[in-house]
């Protein structure tokens, strides 16, 4: 377990890395008056972060996949009126 968690925070790094390294190239394209080509790594500084906590969330998949289940919904059991009570015999509005 300690492994995977190793794994995944390595390359969640790695990706801010990358994302550290687009920002920059951004930053620099735009000074150097490069226009709309700026935009080019400043959506792959937009995009990556999400990606990353994605992957880094993912973590590992459970040995014990059944498949689909059926859904089945889970409501208390229905409460039958006695017979000495006063629900059904009219008196309860009174």
């Amino acid at each position: 377990m300690s492994e995977d968690i190793k794994y995944r925070q390595n390359r969640y790094l790695l990706m801010m890395g990358i994302r550290l390294v687009c920002f920059i190239v951004a930053l620099l394209m735009f000074v150097n008056h490069l226009g709309w080509l700026a935009g080019i790594p400043a959506v792959g500084a937009i995009v990556i972060p999400y990606i990353a906590v994605v992957f880094a969330n993912g973590g590992r998949e459970p040995d014990n996949v059944r498949g689909f289940m059926e859904y089945r919904m889970n409501l208390p059991a229905r409460r039958e009126p006695s017979e000495g009570s006063e629900e059904g015999n009219g008196t309860a509005d009174r």
